[in-house]
């Protein structure tokens, strides 16, 4: 990994690799440096054959504030304001796009990633959230799809994502009120999957998951989670077909033989990814 980094700071444990939102915006809010390294930190970790889980956390007392609007009004600004044109309007487009696109590299990692939440998880922050594969908070977690108060659409991926997560009601009763929600009620609509006494029970707890899920054969947790991304989009019949097809390609592997030799001889398995 690079050293260079400004806004995330990446560690490793074995086959568990960890990000840390880590500023410099307050609450690590989300400005150009942290959309800039995404990508890259993100496209590192799906490349690296190391990496099996990934925990996405953040440094201090908050999750994340959401977007940095002072560190976004150089590009943003002069998108937004004065007269409006076509060529401001394409510009904003494409700089929208951008945006997305960082939310996509974490969606798009082919390792499980694991969201560790405490404090705030505002807006953008919330976004990020919902582009991992599990999420879990601490006691002290708040919640606020907040874009509504400031008069914009959210458009970094919770609209999308959060239906499939919290269902259509939830997600639309969070998107036209911005109210704040505590991890209890967090819990209740299935926003995240389980809420720990404080923030360090939180951190050793989704540590012990990702080791879990590292401790097992990687191609198959990468073929599922890929089973589960086509399911979003395919109905049933279709999705069946390809998960025939992954296994039809992936199924034959040392990694299956190791697991039914193991079984047989009463020992854990070994898997190396093979």
């Amino acid at each position: 990994m690079g050293d260079e980094r400004k806004a995330l700071r990446v560690t490793r444990d074995g086959a568990v690799a960890e990000v840390a939102l880590c500023g410099p915006g307050k609450g690590n809010a989300m400005g150009p440096d942290l959309f800039r390294e995404l990508p890259l930190v993100f496209g590192e970790l799906d490349r690296d054959a190391g990496v099996r889980a990934v925990v996405l956390r953040g440094d201090g007392p908050h999750f994340c504030y959401g977007l940095d609007l002072p560190a976004m009004l150089g590009s943003l600004g002069p998108l937004v304001t004065g007269r409006p044109s076509a060529g401001r309007r394409a510009a904003l487009l494409d700089l929208i796009h951008e945006l997305q696109g960082a939310m996509e590299a974490v969606a798009q990692c082919r390792k499980p990633v694991l969201c560790a939440i405490h404090g705030w998880c505002i807006g953008g922050g919330l976004d990020l959230a919902a582009a991992c594969d599990v999420r879990h908070a601490s006691a002290d977690a708040k919640f606020s799809l907040r874009e509504v108060k400031v008069a914009i659409v959210a458009d970094l991926g919770c609209l999308q994502r959060l239906p499939r997560i919290i269902g259509e009601g939830h997600t639309r009763e969070l998107a036209f009120t911005g109210r704040n929600i505590d991890a209890a009620e967090a819990l209740r609509i299935g926003l995240v999957n389980a809420v720990h006494e404080s923030p360090e029970a939180l951190q050793a707890a989704v540590r012990a998951t990702a080791r879990e899920i590292a401790d097992n054969p990687p191609l198959t947790v990468q073929g599922a989670k890929q089973v589960l991304g086509w399911n979003d989009r395919l109905g049933v019949t279709d999705g069946l077909r390809l998960v025939a097809q992954w296994n039809s390609a992936f199924l034959p592997s040392d990694d299956l033989l190791e697991a039914f030799t193991a079984f047989s001889e009463k020992r854990p398995p070994k898997f190396t990814g093979e």
